[in-house]
């Protein structure tokens, strides 16, 4: 144990040598990077794809049926795979460069709120959670929402200590571009509310922004000056509301298309939620209770990151009890102002002692950030493997095939699938309106099966799921038509997925 006490000892005399943000956001670079395109694309990144593909004028028609609230975030996209590509890691890079930006905003926060030691813990914890990973490595919007949770909290802090209308209005471009990308994410406006407010009744120290050898605390007793943050936080807050509120009126006409697949919030999804953050219930567990440790310690300094954890979270659980909005991953974002509290309660111990916690949350996060780097899916043992579906198809496929997805219309996104992967399928022979001319994320079928089926000789036949019999696996008119005009030639079975040849009955 000396020898890892001297170890350590050593490595926190270097780190305190370096900026604050620059350990944290180089851990977390170094991480996310790690096996970046090892997992395959899962369903939600295909949508990106597909969107991402589409003409801002086909965006903008997507935003009208399905997604809106997702649109500005696809529209970043857009711009993105036009200038370098829509390979797999070039899909996620976006979201690396957000968790690492994060990070070390992070580590620049809790320097201001705290001290350098609690915001340098911050950010060294963050980089090592398998969620920071997964987020981290994922074609979607949660990692620029977590790096601009953190960025529009640090902006705030900043504006309340030194109130200038440059500074507010940093603060403001920082939230509505917040609410663009995330509109869950708005809910951290709550837990700037009431820093606001305290602010204003009794000052930024007792709000637990400044200290109280901060220049602002020995000033801060006029009471226009205090009144100017109020009104200058509700000016700040107005283009969030011009920008992000007709998207919300927009998304919420199509809650009941886009989450269908969501429940109703229950308690025990509160005691599931840090496990589902962290992307592990040891890890997640473990940062509660550090965390917790770390909020004792900061007395009303805890003010603000404790509120941007806890508001968020009970104002969606109070919205998901109603509708069902209650998904843990839309809930990310508080995750750094967790790691923050954490931080602190790391900073009070010895920093070998410190540094040993970051690396315990590390080791027991290992199993996860394995299994995240195979399929992003879950559960983890049950990956969909649209790579090997589409090497069966494009291995036998000859001119003339054509393809049949069952289902069509499912969150697998099977027709998505075998097309990224697929440079050129076989023709799609029952889509009579592809999802990019329909403003949708699925295409549009053959009413009648029979008929466009006609003079077709071989089909490929993808379903979801294991089947031994793929076509008694098809339901409705499609499956009558095909098991009457069809035999099975081959069956592949791929994790996930079941791909078989069919070709034309010989008495037909």
């Amino acid at each position: 144990m000396g020898g890892l006490s001297e170890s350590t000892g050593v490595a926190w005399e270097r780190l305190r040598r370096l900026p604050v943000w620059l350990a944290p956001a180089l851990l977390t670079l170094a991480v996310t990077l790690t096996g970046l395109g090892s997992a395959q694309l899962w369903r939600d990144e295909l949508a990106t794809w597909s969107a991402a593909a589409r003409s801002p004028g086909d965006l903008a028609r997507l935003a009208g049926t399905i997604d809106a609230a997702t649109g500005p975030y696809y529209l970043l996209m857009h711009g993105w795979t036009t200038v370098v590509g829509d390979s797999t890691i070039a899909l996620r890079v976006p979201a690396v460069l957000a968790m690492t930006v994060a990070a070390g905003l992070l580590a620049v926060l809790g320097a201001r709120l705290v001290d350098r030691r609690s915001g340098l813990f911050a950010g060294l914890l963050f980089a090592v959670l398998p969620g920071t990973s997964r987020y981290g490595q994922e074609a979607r919007p949660y990692a620029l929402a977590t790096m601009l949770a953190v960025l529009a909290t640090l902006l705030l802090v900043t504006a309340l200590r030194r109130p200038s209308w440059a500074r507010w209005a940093g603060y403001a471009a920082a939230v509505a571009a917040l609410g663009l990308i995330h509109l869950i994410a708005l809910t951290l406006l709550a837990a700037h509310a009431l820093v606001v407010l305290l602010a204003w009744w009794r000052g930024p120290t007792e709000a637990g922004v400044a200290t109280r050898d901060h220049p602002t605390a020995r000033r801060d007793h006029p009471t226009a000056e205090r009144d100017r943050r109020v009104w200058r936080w509700l000016v700040a807050v107005v283009p969030v509301a011009l920008l992000a509120g007709p998207l919300l009126l927009k998304a919420r006409t199509q809650q009941s298309r886009q989450l269908n697949w969501v429940n109703l919030a229950r308690l025990d999804d509160l005691t599931a939620l840090p496990g589902g953050v962290a992307q592990s219930s040891v890890v997640g567990g473990l940062l509660v209770g550090v965390a917790a440790l770390g909020a004792a310690r900061l007395g009303r300094r805890a003010l603000l990151p404790v509120s941007a954890v806890l508001l968020p979270v009970l104002l969606l659980f109070a919205a998901g009890t109603v509708v069902p909005l209650w998904v843990p991953r839309y809930l990310v974002f508080v995750v750094p102002f967790a790691c923050l509290l954490a931080g602190a309660a790391l900073a009070a111990v010895a920093a070998p002692a410190a540094l040993v916690v970051v690396v315990l949350a590390g080791l027991l996060g290992l199993p996860d950030q394995a299994a995240l780097r195979r399929t992003h899916e879950w559960p983890r043992s049950a990956p969909v493997d649209y790579a090997g579906a589409a090497r069966v198809i494009g291995d036998g496929q000859r001119p003339g095939d054509a393809v049949v997805y069952s289902p069509r219309h499912s969150w697998l996104f099977l027709d998505l699938g075998i097309e990224y992967h697929l440079g050129d399928p076989p023709r799609d022979v029952l889509v009579t309106e592809d999802e990019v001319r329909r403003g949708d994320l699925w295409a549009a079928e053959c009413p009648r099966p029979a008929q466009c089926l006609a003079g077709t000789s071989r089909v490929w036949l993808v379903v979801t799921g294991r089947h031994a019999e793929p076509l008694a696996a098809v339901p409705g008119a499609k499956g009558d038509a095909l098991r009457a005009q069809f035999t099975v030639t081959q069956v592949w079975p791929r994790p996930g997925l079941t791909v078989a040849l069919l070709t034309s009955r010989p008495d037909r």
